[in-house]
C-alpha cells in the first residue's frame, strides 16, 4: 500500500457522504498524517442497513491522528453545505482539499426508472457537485495546494454505458463534465480531477446492487484512498485529468494489488465506464446490433428443445424446490436472442415451481440476452452482476428478485 508522507499534515479536507465508504477511507487516509476533516454526510443516527454516521467516522479520524468536524450536510441543500463550510473556516482557517464522493445509484431503464429517482441522481450526483464545488473555490483559491477531485468516470461515450441505464450516466457523467470544465477554468489556481476505479469496490452500496457474494469480486476501498493521496500530494499543474486508481498506483510504484484485494487470486468484477478490463474478461455485446425478439421471431418448440438452452433448463428444473419457492416469491422471463433463441420462463413464486419455453403470464423479471451468455451465466462461467454492468444482461423490473437468481446458478453449479 502507499505509504503516508505526512504532506497532508494541518491541511483541511472537505468530503461529502464521509460517513462510509470511499469517502470515509479518503478521510481516514489523510488523518493518518494529521490532516482536518470535514464529514459532510447525511447520517447522523445509526442506519440499520449501512454503517456509519458522521460522528463514528468523526472518532475514527481522530483516533488515526487527524481532527474531525461532522456536518449534518445534505449536497442538495445550499443552506447546509454553506454552514459547513463557515465552520470548517472558522475550526481550522480555511479549506485545502474538496472531494466530491457523495453519489445516488439508480440501474434501471429509461421506462422502469421513476422521475423521483433520476430527479435524487441529478440532485445529488450532478447538481451536488457542482454546488459544493461553487461554495468551496472562494476558499480553495487562498490554498497553497488546493485540490477539488470528484469520485467520477472517465467521460466514456460508448452507448453500451447508456442504454441500460440511461439516467444514472448522465447524472454520473455531470460530476466529470464539471471536472473537464473546471479544471480549464481554474487552470493554475486549482488542481480539478476526477478519480474512478478499475475494478469494482467493496462498499454498501455495491453489495445492495450485488448481493452479499459480490464483494469476492472488489477491491477495499483502501486502493481509492491510496490514489487519492497521490493525487493530493501533486502540484495544482497536475488537473484536467481522469485518473483510474490502479494506474496512479503503479506510477508509484506499486504492483502487487492483491493487497487490496478482498479475496486476493479471485477474478476481479471490472467497474462501469471503462472498455478495458482486468484479467482479459471480455465484457463487449457479443451482438450489438440485434434487437430483442418480437413473439413473431420466437423458434419453434421443437427446434429450441434441441440445443442446449434446452439442456439448462433440464438442469434447472432439477433443482426446483417448494424451499426455492418460498425464498424466492418472483416469476421470470427470458428473452434470449442468438443461436438459440426463443422466450423461456422460471416460476419461483408458485406451488413446488417450474421451468420451460414460453411466456409467463405476469413475470416479475424480464432478462434479455444472448442465448450463448444465458448457457455460460447458469454454467458459472459468467457473473450476472459482470453480465449486466457490461451490457450483456438487460434486465427490466424488479431488479432485487433478478439477484436472487444467483442463489438458483449456485444450486446448479454442483451439479455440473
Amino acid at each position: 500500500m502507499l505509504h503516508n508522507t505526512g504532506k497532508l499534515a494541518g491541511c483541511t479536507l472537505f468530503i461529502t457522504g464521509a460517513s462510509r465508504g470511499i469517502g470515509k477511507a479518503i478521510a481516514l487516509k489523510a488523518a493518518k498524517d494529521g490532516a482536518n476533516v470535514v464529514i459532510a454526510a447525511k447520517t447522523a443516527e445509526a442506519h440499520p442497513k449501512l454503517p456509519g454516521t458522521i460522528y463514528t467516522t468523526a472518532g475514527e479520524i481522530e483516533a488515526a491522528g487527524g481532527k474531525a468536524l461532522p456536518c449534518i450536510v445534505d449536497v442538495r441543500n445550499e443552506n447546509q453545505i454553506t454552514e459547513a463550510i463557515n465552520q470548517a473556516v472558522k475550526a481550522f482557517g480555511g479549506i485545502d482539499i474538496l472531494v466530491n464522493n457523495a453519489s445516488a445509484i439508480n440501474l434501471t431503464g429509461t421506462l422502469e426508472t421513476p422521475m423521483k429517482k433520476v430527479d435524487l441522481m441529478m440532485a445529488i450526483n450532478l447538481r451536488g457537485t457542482y454546488l459544493t464545488s461553487k461554495l468551496c473555490i472562494p476558499h480553495l483559491l487562498k490554498s497553497k495546494n488546493p485540490h477539488i477531485l470528484n469520485i467520477s468516470p472517465p467521460l466514456n461515450l460508448n452507448p453500451v454505458w447508456f442504454k441500460n441505464h440511461t439516467g444514472y450516466t448522465i447524472a454520473k457523467y455531470g460530476m466529470s463534465m464539471c471536472v473537464l470544465g473546471m479544471a480549464e477554468e481554474f487552470r493554475g489556481s486549482i488542481a480539478v480531477n476526477a478519480l474512478w476505479p478499475k475494478t469494482a469496490i467493496q462498499t454498501a452500496a455495491m453489495d445492495m446492487l450485488g448481493g452479499p457474494r459480490i464483494g469476492k469480486q472488489c477491491r477495499k476501498v483502501e486502493i481509492m484512498a491510496d490514489a487519492a493521496y497521490s493525487i493530493f500530494s501533486k502540484p495544482i499543474s497536475y488537473t484536467g485529468n481522469f485518473a483510474i486508481d490502479e494506474e496512479i498506483l503503479r506510477k508509484e510504484g506499486i504492483d502487487d494489488f492483491d493487497i487490496y484485494a478482498v479475496a486476493p487470486g479471485h477474478p476481479l468484477l471490472p467497474d462501469f465506464f471503462l472498455n478495458e478490463e482486468p484479467e482479459n474478461i471480455t465484457t463487449q455485446i457479443e451482438n450489438s446490433g440485434e434487437s430483442p425478439l418480437t413473439k413473431s421471431e420466437e423458434r419453434s418448440a421443437e427446434s429450441a428443445n434441441n440445443g442446449p438452452v434446452a439442456e439448462t433448463f433440464k438442469i434447472i428444473q432439477g433443482v426446483l424446490s417448494p424451499e426455492l419457492v418460498k425464498t424466492t416469491q418472483g416469476v421470470y422471463q427470458f428473452d434470449l436472442t442468438g443461436e438459440h433463441a426463443g422466450f423461456w420462463f422460471i416460476d419461483l413464486k408458485n406451488d413446488a415451481g417450474s421451468a420451460g419455453i414460453g411466456n409467463p403470464s405476469k413475470p416479475d423479471v424480464i432478462l434479455t440476452m444472448d442465448s450463448a451468455d444465458f448457457v455460460k451465466m447458469f454454467k458459472g462461467n459468467l457473473k450476472p452482476t459482470m453480465a449486466f454492468m457490461s451490457g450483456k444482461l438487460k434486465i427490466k423490473g424488479d431488479m432485487g428478485l433478478a439477484i436472487k437468481l444467483e442463489k438458483m446458478m449456485s444450486m446448479m453449479n454442483s451439479k455440473l
